[in-house]
């Protein structure tokens, strides 16, 4: 996109397209209900952040790209993709790019798609949001990579629940999110309700269990957790001050984070993927474990991320009897 475009603040198609600098400046392309992303979800998503011009863990966005494009049996260059959406972020300079591909329109009538090139072949749409992301915090993982922080903030166990899915479609970030839906629903519902106003204060996420009922994830990010360790003379616990950089690093490089797998629910995070990489080489690697309701009681740490907020804290979480578990 030549830096002479005006940036677009709607929905533009990028493929198919004929001739993209005319439409990524003044086109708005009206989406039929005949595409497959609407009638039967047949496509996935990405959001990324932008500062300062830049995307923000573009490698990992590109590895999305990859993986899902091939689970789906989309045909994408993913290379050129994000070679474009670089030089939309130039222009955006602060905010968020959301991409969605869908597989293009079939011959065939239905869900199919035929088994041919056609059968492959994309639409591939975006829409630049100009926004602030919040970089007042930022922390320093051990790889020397930055991640936004946001204010500590607190969570309820929602009683919605996700679907488990087949290990074809387990962990991919597809446009079939209506649990999700309902989930943020419940939230934004209990935090309208008038008797529930002290805790709808700052009350930001909802932690969700899938049908197998287990834990695992927020309503808009993965989930990171600590259990209380009777090895332990004190269990370890994440500071309140959180313009301390050096103190949140060390109590993320300190004590066994765990986060819930992937394998049969829930969407594999940009963020939490960086978060896995980044600890994959200190002394307590994140470690891939359920998260049930008998852990819950001894939770000393926990924190949401996705790739748009970075790390959510977390000061407390009220569960489903109740009860209140504090960090400190």
């Amino acid at each position: 996109m030549p830096a002479a475009i005006p940036l677009p603040n709607h929905w533009v198609c990028l493929y198919p397209q004929n001739d993209r600098a005319t439409a990524a400046a003044s086109a708005i392309v009206a989406v039929s209900p005949d595409n497959r992303g609407l009638a039967y979800a047949d496509g996935f998503f990405t959001t990324m952040g932008v500062i300062d011009g830049q995307i923000l863990w573009d490698d990992y966005h590109y590895q999305r790209l990859i993986s899902h494009a091939d689970a789906l049996q989309f045909d994408i260059d993913a290379s050129e993709i994000i070679a474009v959406l670089k030089l939309y972020a130039e222009q955006l300079e602060q905010g968020m790019l959301k991409l969605i591909v869908t597989r293009a329109a079939q011959d065939i009538r239905g869900y199919g798609y035929t088994p041919t090139v056609s059968g492959s072949a994309c639409e591939i749409w975006l829409k630049p949001s100009v926004m602030r992301v919040s970089t007042a915090l930022q922390l320093t993982l051990p790889d020397g990579e930055l991640v936004p922080m946001q204010p500590a903030a607190a969570a309820i166990c929602l009683s919605s629940q996700i679907a488990c899915l087949p290990p074809t479609l387990a962990g991919l970030k597809t446009l079939n999110r209506l649990d999700n839906v309902l989930a943020s629903g419940e939230l934004q519902q209990i935090k309208a309700e008038p008797l529930a106003s002290a805790i709808a204060k700052t009350l930001s996420e909802g932690l969700l269990r899938d049908m197998s009922g287990h834990w695992v994830e927020g309503t808009m990010s993965n989930v990171f957790y600590q259990l209380a360790d009777k090895s332990l003379s004190e269990p370890t616990k994440l500071s309140n001050d959180y313009e301390n950089n050096d103190n949140y690093l060390t109590t993320l490089t300190t004590g066994q984070w765990y986060t819930p797998s992937m394998a049969q629910s829930g969407v594999a995070g940009v963020m939490r993927q960086v978060l896995i990489d980044a600890l994959s080489s200190t002394a307590c690697p994140v470690e891939i474990r359920p998260l049930a309701d008998e852990d819950l009681p001894r939770l000393t740490q926990l924190f949401f991320c996705n790739a748009l907020r970075g790390i959510m804290p977390m000061s407390r979480l009220t569960l489903l009897s109740g009860e209140v578990v504090g960090f400190k």
